[in-house]
């Protein structure tokens, strides 16, 4: 990495690629490509928290978030609407329409944080983050719930991450360039997280457990409720960092790693189960639409 994290971001100024050479316009991702077989998987859901909780413990990414979005009258709306251009660009037949759609999103979207400095969503210290949770959510969950990855094929994928990203048209200055690397900076990073508005706000339902309907009675829902926030605390809060976990005071024991433990030792002794479900209920809509467009069947493949 040619600019570490502080320095370029403060610089808050778009690196945007419009030329594409010529030799690079077949760039993609295909079906044997490990990217095809895990980050579409439904199974990835599972770190819907840790994706974006990790994003927005940053603070710059939060801020954009904050004043650019509306995480906090549409939360659930809002990553709809993020999934399936991001998802298009690994499985589209063209994912350079999709990958500078996303981009081109971000365009507008700079301000200042607490400090006072500026931010710019297009920064590449600041786009690249956003991708490396990305990267971060496929070798996580798919380690933990879906089957084992060896070490040859954390590599694999953190390579195919790495055409991933040169299809939004981004610099790359930032991007680590070994998968030794990227742990290196990843844990650089978790070492950056403050209690952001916007992750605080996120993360509220874990804290003080999921709202009721407004039409039962709040003693009646407590009732109800405590099995489904017992299981929402021991997976979620579960697949997070510990340095998210502090910095959203979010309580974690000996007992709930062994709980969550248990329930990730479950998911992976029944991959071969979720291998025999249908295309349609395994991966996510815009995976399936790629699958079904190459007539390849990812259930044999790579297991």
């Amino acid at each position: 990495m040619s600019t570490d994290f502080d320095t370029g971001v403060r610089e808050a100024e778009a690196s945007i690629l419009d030329e594409i050479a010529p030799e690079d316009l077949e760039l993609r991702l295909g079906e044997d490509s490990l990217l095809w077989k895990f980050a579409g998987d439904i199974r990835m859901v599972l770190g819907f928290q840790r994706l974006a909780g990790c994003e927005n413990c940053i603070e710059q990414l939060a801020k954009g978030v904050e004043d650019h979005s509306v995480i906090f009258s549409d939360f659930i709306g809002r990553a709809r609407r993020t999934a399936p251009p991001v998802m298009r660009t690994i499985y589209s037949d063209d994912p350079y329409r999709w990958g500078h759609m996303v981009r081109d999103y971000h365009r507008n979207i700079k301000g200042t944080i607490s400090d006072g400095s500026r931010y710019h969503a297009l920064n590449p210290e600041l786009f690249y983050w956003a991708h490396a949770t990305f990267v971060d959510q496929v070798l996580y969950i798919t380690d933990t719930f879906i089957r084992p990855l060896s070490r040859a094929e954390k590599e694999q994928i953190f390579e195919e991450s790495k055409i991933w990203y040169q299809l939004y048209g981004v610099s790359p200055r930032s991007q680590p360039q070994t998968y030794d690397e990227f742990l290196r900076y990843w844990q650089s990073m978790t070492e950056k997280f403050v209690p952001t508005r916007t992750i605080v706000y996120a993360t509220g339902y874990l804290r003080q457990g999921v709202p009721g309907p407004a039409w039962m009675p709040k003693p009646l829902w407590r009732l109800a409720s405590a099995p489904l926030n017992a299981a929402l605390r021991t997976v979620v809060i579960g697949t997070l960092p510990p340095e998210m976990r502090a910095v959203c005071d979010l309580e974690w024991s000996p007992r709930r790693q062994r709980n969550f433990d248990r329930f990730a030792a479950v998911m992976r002794a029944a991959n071969p189960v979720f291998n025999r479900l249908p295309l349609r209920w395994l991966y996510v809509p815009w995976a399936f639409e790629g699958w079904t467009r190459t007539g390849a069947d990812p259930r044999r493949l790579h297991n």
